[in-house]
């Protein structure tokens, strides 16, 4: 029999130093009136992500936030998986990108390594994103939620909304991709958008096991 899971009040700290999904955690908390904190806005160090897999890395940055501050903490790992990379870049997707966290470079790069392999159509240029959430208390309870969505990646990239790899994928079902969507339309949650991103749809899980409105 599997443990209750524990309800989630009061200050969080979110375990990211990246403005881009900080944005988008305070969107998706902000209806349950928890107050979120950033890691990086609190000075804390960014652990290093050993782990070998999206839940891995994202327990390691949600423990080393709760331990710095005695606080509940929420941490995201997440990625683009391109089929025909066999799932690269995956829990590296951040690390493509370099230091200097530039992405254009980063979906170059799979573009250049898609070109290399003559996939051309969108059959052959299928990927998903993948969204690990895990929320982790200083007394070591943890709980941990996923989320995917399925799309086909374009070329050249489309739109400036969202970050990372955003411009590159497209959603199936939708006609424009990531990066022409508005934040309501990527990641809202009913009854403002569909919660159609991989980070709505692993949120979409945790609120129901975690968050009351």
């Amino acid at each position: 029999m599997s443990a209750p899971h524990r309800l989630l009040t009061g200050r969080v700290v979110i375990a990211t130093h990246n403005p881009g999904k900080l944005r988008e955690m305070r969107e998706l908390l902000a209806p349950y009136g928890i107050d979120a904190v950033s890691a990086g806005e609190l000075g804390l160090p960014e652990p290093e992500e050993t782990g070998a897999s999206f839940h891995a890395n994202a327990l390691i940055k949600a423990q080393a936030a709760a331990n710095a501050t005695n606080l509940p903490a929420f941490a995201d790992d997440s990625g683009l998986a391109v089929d025909a990379l066999a799932g690269a870049p995956g829990i590296y997707s951040a690390r493509w990108a370099g230091d200097d966290k530039n992405f254009a470079r980063a979906m170059e790069t799979i573009e250049t390594k898609l070109r290399a392999l003559g996939a051309e159509r969108p059959a052959q240029r299928q990927a998903q994103f993948v969204s690990a959430l895990c929320v982790a208390w200083p007394d070591g309870h943890l709980e941990k939620f996923e989320g995917t969505v399925a799309g086909t990646l374009v070329w050249p990239p489309r739109g400036s909304a969202g970050f990372g790899y955003d411009p590159m994928f497209l959603p199936d079902g939708h006609d424009r991709t990531f990066g022409e969507m508005s934040a309501d339309e990527k990641h809202g949650l009913p009854p403002r958008g569909p919660g159609l991103s991989h980070r709505a749809r692993a949120f979409l899980k945790l609120a129901a096991a975690c968050l009351r409105p």
